[in-house]
């Protein structure tokens, strides 16, 4: 396993970046395959019962997302101090974690199943099968959570080709078998959850053997030191903030489809096709934030500030770049891809006149992007986590005073605000970071 590697160069950078790149355009192709897949069943309840069950899963899963940043950045840290038995028992840790929250799930299951249908209420055949899906699915639980610790894992020791092999190998099993178990057997939706349920646990599977070189010796079941109470508490402590972070920045997204859903239907449709772009942006620049937070990660834990520098330059530059190349994307191709996405005139209408919120977002949002990308590298969660309560503190107030006046334009306007918000408060408190690492 090497270690302490140092010499921070741009093919370095893409050599990290472009896999999650390609990596993260697989992740909207595969719903899409499902949907159209079980869209062959010639019903609209199996639909949405696959939509909504998939919803739920996605919704706890994500919680736990948490892992994979945390272990990255922890894991990136070890490898740069030159710690090679901790960057395994990093990883132990996070398996136990994700085997012990997946096992909770399945034995909650019926409480989960339960709240989850009160809060998203479905037609009785849709919640038959829903229940149908999520029965079968939520056995594969400790799979999919102890996989966020995995490509946390691979992103940290700098193997995201490995990300690209798991996700790509994952989504192959899983439309594969769903194709089989489907058309072949015929067992519709429950078909659909286990071709699923099977490509998880097969996810797990290869994911061990892509980190198989934390298993080669026996520091991974060094079991005082993977149970160690200072590195729980800190492990406890950095994926706390992080959960906390995330929670508020995903309810002030959420907030933002409620505030548009006050604006009318056609406005709640427009503004739905839109934040597909955002979704795009997000995964295409996905892959220099996690650059940086593999190299800052490591240039930090070998106290190398002049190679921190350099890591935090590099990735933000070509994360720069190619925010502006999605920004001259989306002004050319966008109404275009406006039509492809809807089919309805007055949705088109609505879309095209905020499309250029899409053109600036990724120009607005870059720096909140890769600052949160060194942040998570550095484990500097903390400001992380008050960087965002104060972002979305300015945002709510954005929406207060702009919504009633300016309408849609002024809601866009304050998730621009949002976003530059979390780019100037969390570049104050870079250079602190970067002291760290003297």
């Amino acid at each position: 396993m090497t270690l302490r590697p140092m010499g921070i160069t741009n093919r370095r950078v893409l050599a990290i970046a472009l896999p999650i790149v390609l990596s993260n355009a697989t992740i909207p192709l595969l719903g899409a395959a499902d949907t159209a897949i079980v869209g062959q069943l010639g019903q609209a309840a199996p639909i949405g019962a696959v939509g909504l069950g998939t919803i739920i899963l996605t919704s706890i899963y994500w919680i736990f997302s948490f892992l994979r940043m945390g272990t990255t950045g922890m894991v990136a840290q070890a490898r740069g101090a030159g710690e090679a038995a901790e960057t395994g028992a990093l990883l132990m840790r996070g398996l136990l974690i994700g085997a012990a929250a997946g096992l909770l799930f399945v034995a909650g299951q019926a409480a989960v199943f339960w709240a989850a249908f009160r809060l998203a209420p479905a037609s009785p055949e849709v919640e038959a099968l829903a229940r149908t899906y999520l029965a079968i699915r939520i056995w594969g639980a400790p799979a999919a959570i102890s996989v966020y610790a995995l490509t946390g894992w691979l992103i940290g020791m700098e193997q995201t080709r490995g990300v690209l092999m798991l996700q790509l190998a994952m989504n192959g099993i899983n439309v594969l078998l769903a194709v089989l178990f489907v058309f072949g057997f015929g067992w519709g939706v429950p078909g659909v959850a286990a071709a699923t349920l099977l490509a998880e646990w097969s996810g797990l599977l290869i994911g061990l053997w892509l980190c198989r070189p934390a298993f080669a010796g026996n520091t991974w079941r060094d079991w005082p030191r993977v149970f160690d109470p200072r590195r729980l508490r800190r492990m406890a402590q950095v994926n706390g903030d992080i959960l906390i972070r995330s929670v508020i920045l995903q309810a002030s997204f959420t907030s933002f489809l409620f505030f548009g859903a006050g604006l009318g239907d056609v406005t709640l449709a427009a503004n739905q096709v839109l934040l597909q772009f955002l979704s795009v942006t997000s995964y295409a620049l996905d892959g220099f934030a996690f650059a940086a937070e593999a190299l800052v990660g490591q240039t930090l834990g070998a106290h190398a500030r002049t190679e921190l520098r350099r890591a935090a330059r590099l990735t933000s530059a070509w994360g720069g770049g190619a925010s502006l190349l999605m920004a001259a994307v989306i002004l050319l191709a966008g109404p275009a891809l406006i039509d492809l996405m809807t089919t309805a005139p007055e949705v088109r209408v609505e879309a095209r006149i905020f499309l250029p919120w899409m053109a600036v977002a990724p120009l607005i949002g870059i720096a909140a992007w890769m600052l949160d990308g060194i942040f998570i590298g550095a484990t500097e969660t903390q400001a992380m986590r008050n960087a965002a309560l104060v972002s979305v503190a300015v945002y709510a107030a954005a929406v207060a005073l702009l919504l009633p006046t300016f309408g849609n334009h002024g809601l866009w306007a304050a998730l621009m605000i949002l976003n530059a918000t979390r780019g100037v408060t969390l570049g104050l408190r870079y250079p602190a970071l970067e002291a760290r690492a003297a």
